[in-house]
């Protein structure tokens, strides 16, 4: 993974929870004209002009009721590092501390005060991979 000096975010996007992902990938792709980036059995990344979703397939197909978005973010590590003193603060379960995701990509998740989850994530690239 490449590290900046400086971490700092890049980029935001919206997390859509989907009941079935290729029901939806259909919709995305063929309705309108987004391309599938990354995929797996529950996730898709889809871009289109500049702009990109992340579909994830929702628990027992609940699509309502949690909100999420994906701050794509450079140096993670050092985000989290340059946040911790305050995400130490936060009551229990509303931080999850950085992790490495099998779509490619490293993460930590923060819930926010009205329980809006945010996901902050760069790419993980090892000697091995290309870029997700």
């Amino acid at each position: 993974m490449a590290e900046s000096t400086t971490p700092h975010c890049s980029s935001i996007t919206p997390i859509v929870p989907v009941s079935d992902l290729g029901r939806a990938l259909d919709f995305y792709t063929n309705v309108l004209g987004f391309t599938v980036q990354v995929r797996d059995d529950s996730y898709a990344y889809l871009v289109r002009d500049g702009i990109a979703l992340r579909l994830i397939t929702a628990a027992d197909g609940a699509t309502k009721g949690q909100q999420s978005c994906y701050i794509c973010v450079e140096n993670l590590d050092g985000l989290y590092e340059e946040m911790r003193p305050a995400l130490e603060q936060l009551p229990e379960g509303r931080v999850k501390a950085p992790f490495d995701q099998p779509y490619g990509q490293r993460e930590f998740h923060v819930t926010d005060e009205d329980s809006l989850l945010l996901f902050f994530g760069e790419p993980v690239f090892t000697a091995s991979s290309d870029p997700p």
